[in-house]
């Protein structure tokens, strides 16, 4: 384990590196001995000096499909904060990023507050006021996205911002388990995957998260956005990219990135 100041001295640099959008080497490079339970020390001191308003949380690496693409084994998971929220009518600018990519995800809307330690599907799906589409944008402050688990972890999970759709199905109109979901970049189908892509079932990921942020202290309240993680895999933004994705029985959700002037 790292000692506080350690873990503050990292946060720094991460904090440094989104700030400049100087991306950095992985932090396990000079500290190999990092830990999981470290990591997530150094989430939360940039959580909390970030301020703002905490308005859920999402589940990162849940599909084998991004575990492999990041060389990674388990889940993690990060914040969604108040000002991370994306528009679908506003074009955002690349350039705040240092790498940004975008998946599609299955959103979970809230409406009570789950139990930690002991949550169950059960406990996700009576909790769940609906289901929506939703596009993340992920990004690293890691150069290269050369993350181990640790780093991203400490990164946020990697997470930058997110865009949710109009639709809204309620459990029970629609198998979580089920949903095709295809990601356009302008016209080209460029990913396209299926919701029990994500640990065999969204709401077991769900589960996973409301239990193992307990540990660390933190209940997923009613009101809460959960992002469970990625139907398919990341598809790297570009400026003046649109893209737009459609989820079967959910509806469509878009998110563009303005052109480069001059």
């Amino acid at each position: 384990m790292l000692t506080e100041a350690d873990c503050r001295a990292l946060a720094d640099r991460l904090r440094d590196a989104e700030r400049d959008r100087a991306p950095i080497a992985p932090l396990v490079h000079d500290r190999p001995e990092l830990t999981a339970a470290d990591a997530y020390a150094i989430q939360l001191f940039n959580i909390h000096r970030r301020g703002g308003t905490v308005v859920g949380h999402k589940v990162g690496l849940s599909s084998k499909a991004m575990q492999q693409m990041m060389g990674v084994d388990e889940p993690d998971y990060g914040h969604l904060m108040a000002d991370m929220r994306l528009s679908e009518e506003e074009p955002v600018d690349a350039g705040r990023y240092c790498f940004p990519r975008v998946e599609i995800e299955v959103a979970f809307l809230l409406g009570a507050d789950l139990p930690g330690l002991g949550c169950t599907e059960a406990d996700v799906l009576a909790a769940t006021e609906a289901f929506a589409p939703s596009i993340e944008l992920i990004d690293s402050r890691i150069r290269d996205w050369k993350i181990s688990l640790p780093d991203t972890i400490a990164d946020n999970a990697s997470s930058a911002g997110f865009v949710v759709g109009s639709g809204r199905v309620p459990p029970g109109r629609i198998d979580p388990r089920g949903i095709d979901a295809v990601l356009y970049r302008g016209g080209e189908a460029v990913a396209r995957g299926r919701s029990d892509a994500v640990l065999g079932n969204p709401v077991t990921a769900v589960a996973w998260l409301a239990r193992t942020v307990a540990g660390f202290g933190v209940q997923l309240r009613a009101g809460h956005l959960i992002l469970p993680g990625a139907c398919c895999r990341a598809v790297d933004a570009r400026p003046g990219d649109e893209f737009h994705a459609v989820f079967t029985g959910l509806g469509e959700v878009r998110l563009s990135f303005e052109k480069v002037i001059g």
